[in-house]
């Protein structure tokens, strides 16, 4: 007699929470919800990263663009954003949009840009 009873009082696990199913499924969906708010700020940051990449971008700096060709920018036209990468042993140029350019490899000094500035 004493499994029945304890059978039935696990019956419904819903009884001890208040609210019933309704509470179960807004904590699932506030938990959910901020899952999806945790996983989107380092994406953000990585994008703030390449925007701020690319707006700095320079004549002479060596580049890596998103399908792997190695160069230098020769020219930018911020208008088209786009910029004009010479490659290879021949010196060819490619013309690619800034969006394009996945790395800068040069390194910038802070100090020569600051001087630069003034």
């Amino acid at each position: 007699m004493s499994q029945f009873i304890l059978l039935e009082a696990t019956a419904n696990p819903y009884e001890s929470i208040p609210g019933g199913g309704i509470g179960m499924i807004l904590f699932y969906v506030v938990l959910m919800v901020g899952v999806v708010a945790l996983m989107s700020i380092p994406q953000r940051k990585q994008e703030k990263k390449q925007k701020a990449m690319r707006d700095s971008l320079r004549i002479g700096d060596e580049v890596i663009t998103i399908g792997g060709i190695i160069g230098i920018v020769i020219s930018r036209d911020n208008e088209h954003e786009c910029v004009v990468i010479e490659t290879g042993g021949n010196r060819s140029k490619i013309r690619v949009r800034i969006s394009a350019i996945s790395e800068n490899l040069t390194v910038h000094d802070d100090e020569d840009e600051l001087g630069k500035k003034k």
